[in-house]
């Protein structure tokens, strides 16, 4: 399966791990998060996909944060928001539930992607 013209497992490979610290508003008041670069870039297609500013999608993350850290509530809103969009549907489509090596069947111009299997190590 490909994602972005790469195969879904170089992607894996390549997940940005080092935290990166950037300013966000929040009531008024300027304070840093340090997130993943993946973590930002997920909040980011948040922000695109609803209209928001980062600073408003963290300012509804802080109301309805409780009992955690501000990145870790940040963290848990980007997994709640896209297991939320994942639809039964697109799980079948990309061959979830068969543990078996997923054939994309996405048409690619990337000749790279074509026919890449993802194995699932137990």
């Amino acid at each position: 399966m490909c994602v972005g013209g790469k195969p879904l497992s170089h992607r894996f490979q390549n997940i940005q791990s080092r935290l990166q610290s950037r300013n966000v508003t929040i009531r008024g008041h300027r304070t840093s998060l340090r997130l993943e670069g993946d973590v930002w870039s997920a909040l980011e297609e948040i922000c695109i996909r609803e209209n928001k500013s980062v600073h408003a999608v963290c300012e509804l993350i802080e109301e309805r944060r409780v009992r955690s850290s501000r990145t870790a509530a940040v963290r848990a809103y980007i997994l709640t928001y896209f297991r939320a969009a994942a639809s039964e549907s697109g799980h079948v489509q990309a061959g979830h539930g068969s543990m078996k090596p997923v054939k994309s069947q996405t048409p690619v111009s990337d000749p790279a992607c074509a026919n890449t299997e993802i194995r699932v190590n137990l």
